[in-house]
């Protein structure tokens, strides 16, 4: 349980103890600075206005699930206003947010810092970290934010955050660092760790906008605030937060085709570079040449310093398309070109699947069928039968229950299990997370499956 000054309201976003703020928007003019004195012009005002052009303000509107008492309902759920931030970190429109800013919102609007207002897609979330990918229509290339880093941030040093606090569009404050590492748990099923706390203020709005470093680089992602307390909020830092965009828009969930590699992202003394930690035996990658340990440097003539921007080169390609690598190996820069290929799709003995590594059978569950468990999730599979002395028996599943998450990843449809399930991630996590709904509320265990160390 949390903390008893812990508890999350459904209603905004509300918590009871914390706040996961929310947001609207008034479009509005930006007035830079014109001919100002050194002094004016100082590096506050230079870095909110190279970071404001990648700022976007999100709003619609969403259902919120019924509450309940031990009388029974005590609130019928109903429509309000869910609003929040987003920052563009691709030029074709892809914007990273707060999921709850977006969770449950039929028609996602998002209005560009030229006033803009579009209709964006919901193309990816992960509950677990609060994080969701929103993509806007293409137009001209948008404006990305500057990525910085979290690893080297320091306490005391000053940052700026910016969101559209209270429907007031792009405001700016300031503040320093007041810690690191905080770990934020908000209900049962929500828990913030390793998080950067600052006295810059955050409101209801703020949610999923950059905090920036003295330089305009973005350093975190403002997610909560203390109620009822005087400067304390908080923030995803970045390189968390891009390297679950990076799975978000992996090409494996995206398109459905592989690399053949396992990436990671170091940072050391002020820079990052992506190295090859892993790679799937006689896989793209691996017939191609690439070796664990490889620094990959440029991925289709795009530069590479994170794992995200692999992704970002690889977004739209189909199987079958030959991609360049250029990568450093013993002092020596290398090229060579990786021919993406098919996942494989959904595995068609999936039961068989579900039934020998957990220990159930699940059956789809239509989505106006869905709606009615008032869920935070999108969807989600019915365990139809439990298998006697399973790791789901033994971890208390039951018949009736249904699955809506393991690991990182939702399980909506046969596919997403399949794809979980054939995971070289997954298999490696051991044990893992996963997420039922019994009776209206949402449940959480950990499994480890039956021969996997």
């Amino acid at each position: 349980m949390p903390h008893p000054s812990l508890f999350v309201c459904s209603r905004l976003g509300l918590v009871l103890g914390y706040l996961v703020v929310l947001g609207s928007t008034v479009a509005s003019p930006w007035l830079p600075v014109v001919d100002a004195s050194d002094l004016r012009n100082s590096a506050i005002v230079q870095a909110v206005s190279a970071a404001r052009p990648a700022v976007v303000n999100i709003h619609g509107r969403k259902t919120l699930p019924a509450e309940y008492d031990v009388d029974g309902t005590v609130d019928a759920g109903h429509q309000v206003n869910g609003m929040g931030t987003g920052i563009i970190i691709d030029e074709r429109g892809y914007i990273i947010t707060n999921y709850h800013v977006v969770e449950g919102v039929k028609r996602i609007r998002a209005t560009l810092a030229d006033g803009t207002t579009v209709v964006a897609e919901l193309v990816a979330n992960d509950p677990k970290t609060d994080l969701a990918i929103i993509k806007v229509p293409e137009q001209n290339e948008f404006p990305v934010i500057r990525m910085g880093m979290s690893n080297d941030v320091m306490p005391g040093e000053t940052v700026v955050a910016v969101g559209n606090a209270y429907g007031y569009e792009h405001t700016v404050t300031q503040g320093i660092v007041s810690a690191l590492h905080r770990t934020v748990q908000v209900s049962d099923y929500q828990k913030y760790a390793d998080l950067i706390q600052t006295d810059a203020s955050i409101n209801p709005g703020n949610s999923g906008g950059p905090l920036l470093n003295i330089d305009g680089d973005m350093i975190g992602i403002n997610v909560a605030v203390r109620i009822g307390a005087q400067g304390i909020g908080f923030a995803i830092p970045v390189n968390h937060a891009m390297d679950v965009a990076a799975d978000l828009l992996s090409c494996e969930r995206v398109k459905q085709v592989t690399y053949g590699a396992t990436l990671k992202t170091d940072f050391v003394e002020g820079s990052s570079h992506v190295v090859v930690a892993a790679l799937s035996s006689d896989g793209p990658a691996a017939r191609a040449g690439l070796k664990p340990g490889d620094v990959i440097r440029a991925v289709a003539d795009r530069e590479i310093t994170r794992r995200l921007d692999v992704e970002r080169a690889l977004l739209g390609l189909q199987a079958g398309d030959q991609v360049a690598f250029e990568f450093r190996r013993d002092g020596e820069t290398r090229t060579v070109d990786v021919t993406l290929t098919a996942t494989g799709g959904v595995d068609s003995s999936l039961t068989d699947l579900a039934w020998s590594q957990l220990g159930v059978r699940l059956t789809p569950i239509p989505t106006a069928s869905f709606r009615k468990y008032n869920s935070r999730y999108r969807g989600g599979l019915k365990i139809a039968a439990v298998r006697e002395d399973s790791p789901a028996e033994r971890h208390g599943m039951r018949r009736g229950d249904v699955l809506v998450g393991m690991h990182k990843w939702e399980t909506i449809s046969e596919d997403n299990v399949a794809y979980i399930l054939n995971s070289a991630e997954f298999k490696a996590t051991q044990p893992f997370r996963f997420y039922i709904l019994r009776n209206n509320e949402t449940l959480y265990g950990s499994m480890r499956l039956d021969g996997v160390p």
